[in-house]
């Protein structure tokens, strides 16, 4: 089976990055991250990356006069990575359309919700507020609108009389470790 090569890209803590890290380490994803590309300096992803012995880079959204400049020094960072599939790992901006038609068909995202439900931020939130009694973890592919791409893989999670948002987005996120791996090993199939 061929090893598909991934890019990554983060801002944030990087706990979905290391489960997938822990997936590949552990043989049940047959993929190699060729690079961690994160707009935060600080991201501990970039963190986790090094430890596990991954080519880093931090690209400061400063240095660019548009985002379609920085985006433009992503894809060609991704290139000349080999990078043959994008995952959105807590990558807090959207991106344009530029840099999906680059991609296209081939960068995933993971969405706290049951998509099409509670697209966009603070989905725990608005889950709550709504009252659902059950919402879930998505993983889609990315296109140019927001969180409205194929679904590749959902799991539900049970919304409990007492939850707040903290509660359920810890459970929620104990979940996404597990669905992130198996939803890219699936669409690598």
């Amino acid at each position: 089976m061929v090893t598909v090569s991934l890019g990554v890209l983060v801002s944030g803590r990087g706990s979905n990055l290391q489960a997938i890290i822990d997936a590949i380490n552990g043989g049940k994803l047959n993929a190699a991250i060729r690079i961690v590309i994160s707009n935060k300096k600080d991201a501990y992803a970039l963190e986790r990356a090094k430890k596990a012995g991954i080519k880093t880079i931090f690209i400061d959204p400063k240095d660019f006069l548009s985002w379609q400049d920085y985006e433009q020094q992503m894809v060609s960072q991704l290139k000349a990575n080999g990078v043959e599939l994008v995952i959105l790992a807590g990558f807090m901006r959207i991106l344009t359309p530029y840099f999906v038609n680059a991609y296209k068909d081939r960068i995933l995202n993971i969405h706290p919700a049951l998509l099409p439900s509670f697209p966009g931020l603070h989905a725990q939130q608005q889950a709550l507020e709504y009252g659902v009694k059950v919402t879930g973890i998505t993983v889609h592919v990315v296109d140019e609108g927001m969180d409205t791409g194929r679904i590749i893989l959902q799991r539900v999670v049970d919304v409990l009389s007492n939850d707040t948002v903290k509660s359920l987005s810890e459970r929620m996120l104990r979940i996404e470790h597990q669905v992130y791996p198996e939803a890219i090993a699936l669409y690598c199939k």
